[in-house]
């Protein structure tokens, strides 16, 4: 029977899941994607500059569909898997002739970039799906179609081969390809993590060639990880190079499919180099190379032209076309766009800040295009009819970018994005219209269709249900301001704080830190998921704050480069800066400081509670470098050379070699499949707290990589975390 105590009783339970719903959780925050932004997936220009494609998914199907850029209407929907039994897939790639489709199924990462999935090819015109070679042979790496339509080039264990679309019969280009000795066509483990390339083939614009790596790593000392499950453990072995090691040998080929010949492009005969970019010119027979030394301060750009474009039997012919040196060591990027067959766009920090360059080779000169106290941050491209270059920059502030456009015929800079915060770009290919994503640090993700003169044509996706969700949790805001360090430079921070700060009982403070070379957290920007989770922490009593310290990127050359040779001294000393500056406000406990940090991030967190024993009570490390020795070589010896040459310094800033100076509480976290900072860092962080007798926390992620996730994975390790800051820094 219903009566007035049922009813009174239905009431409270409502008001109750009401107040239960817009409380902050950290399972609400990690396991319910309560707080995740809508995105566009997939976006895609034509060739012909008209259109775009993207992925749309719903529950019951998932599509690629066509758009018109010039009405903003959808014109087609190229495939649906709901036509193929509901066919699974997770990416594609589209044909500049849009009359094929090459779908990602059964996408399985490797690396940090890498993966390998069965390809599918897909004839948009007559809606045949077929597979694109033979499943049991494996699956399939970087599959992509030729320039003119006609072919599809892939790796598969580690060997190239291509077939034209029109035949089954696959083509081997290399025959010598092995796991873990040879790889033909694909980067090794340290050019994918480090130089940011894990494809190692590339067509020439017109399709008769393909250029590609040769790696061989077989005296690359191996790494082995121990993998749990069975009732014995397995190992998964791969090639590492550690700091000072050896790298893989590297050779560049290209191939003629007309001629079925492969030709060598000579780099020289010095084994101890990098080849971190090659790219094809506007011209189908130049081959452009850049060649690095080991030390990563001299880089060379070399041209390969065939001697003889119609018969290149005759082999290539080298030339150098840019070189430029440093003295502490030059970033590799992919700012590089041929306006024309003898002049490129170039972007470099010789005159102290990132900007751009138009290089002519056939006269050897250059022209300084942009210029000032700020970073151009990407280049996305040159409209050729128009003479405008269209690029990324943190201009107004290192906090923010924006999108710019820059005209060669009058030199006339104009800013083309119109919001505050963190501008990005996605270009038509005629750039007569790009998309803009914008979020800053308190707004996600916003996606807009602007015209080349950044007028916003449509909203695509505002994320609106998400704000209004946010709005029910009573957020702080995140605000930018700044701490001078021990030297008085001023250092950019973010703060969270509570609404109303208590100056008596106080509050106590987290630092979030990163702090490595060129790497940002002081960011006008949308932070995820960790957003959410500082604001669960200000609203349990804590002030969360972020500083970026000298090393860190868009403040010039010599703010990035000061921490050149001695990582982890001067980055060490401004967060330990910044501490004591946060302690003498009369609303932080300066007795209840602590740090969190991930990655390089953990290295300093580490260092803190070191070196700053006296500053911070409490610091977690998460997957930790705690030894440059054991991290690789090109990132290692970019910044700081070889041990040999500079192994004093690899040692004084090395937290192993402080633990005996901590006092407070220290959290250590590592997964055990951890590719990129081994397992093998808390191992050797473990060994001499112990050596030390110093009390700490640790926790292992057993088969877990770099990134500790899948499953409840991120929740139980944000649990951990926010139990281990309740226990040290809010109880008394």
């Amino acid at each position: 029977m219903y009566n007035m105590k049922t009813k009174i009783t239905t009431l409270i339970l409502c008001v109750c899941t009401l107040t239960i719903s817009s409380q902050l959780s950290n399972e609400l925050i990690w396991s319910t994607g309560t707080f995740y932004p809508k995105t566009i997936k997939g976006i895609t220009p034509s060739k012909d500059g008209n259109y775009y494609t993207s992925i749309e998914q719903d529950k019951s199907k998932t599509e690629i569909v066509k758009y018109d850029y010039k009405s903003n209407k959808k014109v087609a929907t190229l495939f649906s898997n709901i036509s193929f039994n509901k066919f699974e897939f997770s990416d594609y790639k589209l044909s500049n002739d849009q009359n094929w489709l090459l779908l990602f199924n059964s996408k399985e990462s490797i690396y940090r970039r890498s993966s390998k999935s069965f390809y599918y090819l897909y004839d948009i015109k007559n809606k045949i799906l077929k597979p694109l070679a033979d499943s049991t042979l494996g699956k399939q790496r970087l599959a992509s179609f030729s320039p003119d339509n006609k072919k599809v080039a892939y790796v598969r264990d580690n060997n190239i081969y291509y077939k034209y679309l029109s035949d089954t019969l696959e083509i081997p280009i290399t025959n010598n390809g092995e796991i873990n000795k040879l790889i033909n066509g694909a980067t090794d483990w340290v050019y994918e993590e480090e130089f940011s390339i894990h494809k190692g083939f590339f067509w020439s614009p017109d399709g008769s060639k393909i250029a590609y790596y040769v790696f061989d790593e077989r005296d690359v000392k191996q790494f082995e990880m121990e993998m749990y499950g069975d009732l014995y453990p397995s190992q998964y072995k791969f090639k590492y190079p550690k700091a000072g090691e050896d790298n893989s040998l590297i050779a560049v080929k290209v191939y003629d499919l007309d001629n079925l010949k492969t030709f060598d492009f000579d780099i020289g005969k010095n084994p101890d180099i990098y080849i971190p970019r090659m790219i094809w010119s506007k011209g189908n027979n130049e081959l452009i190379v850049f060649k690095m030394n080991r030390l990563q301060n001299n880089l060379e750009l070399l041209s390969g032209k065939f001697n003889n474009q119609n018969n290149p039997i005759s082999g290539i012919k080298i030339n150098k076309v840019y070189s430029e040196t440093s003295s502490t060591y030059i970033d590799i990027h992919d700012n590089t766009f041929f306006i024309n067959k003898d002049e490129f766009i170039w972007t470099s920090e010789k005159d102290g800040f990132n900007h751009i360059y138009l290089i002519n080779y056939s006269d050897n000169t250059e022209r300084k295009l942009t210029s000032g106290k700020w970073d151009v941050t990407e280049v996305y491209g040159y409209n050729s009819k128009d003479q405008i270059i269209y690029f990324q920059a943190a201009k107004k502030s290192p906090t923010d970018k924006e999108i710019y456009s820059l005209n060669l015929k009058t030199n006339q800079l104009n800013q083309i994005s119109t919001l505050k915060g963190t501008n990005d770009a996605d270009f038509s290919s005629n750039f007569q219209y790009f998309i803009n994503t914008h979020s800053d640090a308190n707004s996600p993700l916003t996606f807009t269709l602007n015209n080349n003169k950044g007028k916003v044509l449509k909203v695509l996706e505002d994320n609106k249900k998400l704000n209004k969700m946010m709005d029910e949790y009573d957020l702080v805001e995140k605000t930018f301001f700044k701490i001078p360090n021990q030297e008085g430079l001023e250092l950019n921070a973010w703060m969270m704080k509570p609404k109303v700060l208590d100056t008596v009982k106080k509050h106590p403070l987290l630092m979030f830190v990163y702090g490595g070379p060129g790497n940002n957290t002081v960011n006008n920007a949308w932070s995820w998921m960790n957003y959410f989770w500082f604001q669960y922490l200000v609203k349990q009593g804590f002030v969360v704050i972020s500083v970026d310290n000298r090393g860190t990127g868009y403040r010039g050359r010599d703010f990035k480069h000061a921490t050149y040779l001695q990582l982890g001294k001067l980055e060490t000393e401004d967060q330990i800066s910044a501490a004591i500056h946060m302690g003498k406000l009369n609303y932080i406990d300066k007795d209840k400081i602590g740090i969190f940090g991930w990655s390089y991030g953990g290295y300093m967190s580490s260092l803190c509670i070191s070196k700053g024993a006296d500053i911070f009570n409490s610091a977690i490390a998460v997957a930790p470098v705690t030894n440059w020795r054991y991290y690789d070589n090109i990132y290692t010896e970019r910044f700081m050379r070889t041990p040999k040459e500079n192994g004093e310094n690899y040692d004084v800033n090395s937290p192993i070699n402080h633990v005996n100076k901590i006092k407070g509480n220290y959290l250590l976290i590592h997964g055990t499949a951890d590719d990129n900072v081994h397992f093998q860092n808390s191992m050797e962080m473990v060994s001499s707290l112990v050596k030390s007798n110093i009390e700490f926390d640790f926790f292992a992620y057993p088969n877990k990589n770099h990134g500790i996730y899948g499953g409840y994975t991120r929740l139980h390790l944000y649990n951990k975390m926010t139990n281990f800051l309740f226990e040290n820094l809010l109880n008394d």
